[in-house]
């Protein structure tokens, strides 16, 4: 019975780790090799990756992008992993 409790935890975990960092339908994950402290570089960095990736992008303020067509909103997420900080840019769609 207390293997079950710890299992169960260790999913709950897992699945909660995931959704906080941008495992989701429609949502876009970008890791960057180096990281970004000013928003301003940050933005034309998360620009420049998507549109080496083929996309249509434009950043219109706020936090939000426009690609190809839709409306995201950029969320940043730092996290430890193996020690090694890692920051994560996930892109929300923004439901109209």
């Amino acid at each position: 019975m207390e293997f079950l409790f710890i299992l169960l935890g260790g999913i709950v975990l897992f699945m909660l780790f995931n959704w906080l960092m941008g495992y989701r339908k429609e949502h876009i994950q970008i890791d960057f090799e180096e990281r970004h402290f000013k928003e301003g570089e940050y933005i034309e960095a998360i620009r420049q990756e998507l549109e080496q990736k083929g996309k249509d992008v434009e950043y219109v303020g706020e936090r939000k992008f426009i690609v190809d067509g839709k409306t995201y909103l950029f969320i940043e997420r730092n996290v430890s992993m193996g020690g090694v900080p890692l920051q994560r840019t996930i892109l929300k769609p923004v439901n109209k």
